[in-house]
């Protein structure tokens, strides 16, 4: 299988954040060129740093980029326990920004789960973020404190049942789930993610680049009044960017519910990317690097 190759080459950096080796995906800017300025890049559930490959190749201008690898995902390591929830994101988050932009005002740049954890997180420390451009992390259905016994109980359940991730028996046949995850992947950028989603195991196979843990339902609730709180205080300026081919993300927001939950923001702008999934930034990372560049760099 074609594998795509890396306009700009990134390397690794190691911190260690709250206990655990972390990862840290780095993009230097081109020596002697103009910089463009600094670019924090935070993936989704079940995804890696190396996602954010093609985007960091369609930007026009001469960026430093981060992405880390979340706890529990890529090169990070895991925490030793069985459980990952929010806070414990909002804070790493803080100690990496603490690391990789100390004292200064970052430009976030994050998608879905990262989208998630950025908002919150814009909210927790709004003078530490400038921008956020956030691609499709757009929350949760709201729920109910009656539904708590019943949440309690499923992840009880499947803490004793454990989780666990297939395996695979090479690159090619991980190049081929991503493709069937998402039908608008290219072969050549499949195989490029196939070899940083997944890590070969002693035994020459292949195991994706995550703790099975977090496929354990959160034990906590999604308290809406409590995410409000957290947008009320974001100072920062927040690009929404949709994907035209995802139907129930586009309808969720459209809703007059998600429209009162956007009122909580101080200022929102939305986009939506037509021909894209989910995964905008490997289905149209041209046109998304473009909306990044031109947010980002008209707030300066």
């Amino acid at each position: 299988m074609p594998i795509y190759q890396p306009v700009r080459q990134s390397r690794s950096e190691f911190l260690t954040i709250r206990g655990l080796r972390y990862h840290v995906r780095v993009w230097d800017p081109a020596p002697g060129g103009e910089p463009a300025g600094t670019l924090v890049m935070l993936h989704g559930w079940m995804d890696v740093s190396a996602s954010f490959q093609f985007l960091v190749d369609a930007l026009a201008g001469n960026w430093r980029v981060f992405a880390p690898d979340w706890r529990g995902y890529g090169l990070t390591g895991s925490p030793q326990s069985d459980c990952y929830w929010f806070p414990d994101y909002i804070a790493d988050l803080d100690f990496l920004l603490d690391a990789l932009s100390p004292g200064q005002p970052v430009d976030l740049v994050a998608h879905s789960m990262g989208g998630n954890v950025a908002m919150l997180y814009a909210g927790v420390r709004p003078q530490r973020v400038r921008t956020l451009v956030n691609l499709e992390g757009v929350g949760l259905p709201a729920t109910r404190p009656e539904q708590a016994p019943g949440r309690y109980a499923r992840w009880i359940d499947e803490l004793k049942h454990g989780a666990r991730l297939r395996d695979y028996a090479s690159h090619d046949e991980v190049a081929e789930r991503l493709m069937r995850n998402n039908p608008r992947l290219s072969s050549e950028y499949a195989g490029f993610l196939a070899r940083h989603w997944a890590l070969e195991r002693p035994d020459g196979r292949l195991a994706l680049a995550g703790d099975p843990a977090h496929k354990i339902v959160n034990a906590h609730l999604y308290n809406l009044a409590e995410v409000l709180a957290c947008w009320r205080q974001i100072r920062a300026d927040v690009l929404l960017v949709l994907a035209g081919r995802n139907e129930r993300v586009r309808g969720f927001v459209a809703s007059p519910g998600y429209q009162r939950r956007l009122a909580a923001l101080r200022s929102v702008v939305t986009a939506t990317i037509e021909e894209a999934g989910h995964m905008m930034h490997h289905d149209q990372p041209a046109q998304v690097a473009k909306l990044v560049e031109d947010f980002v760099t008209g707030r300066a």
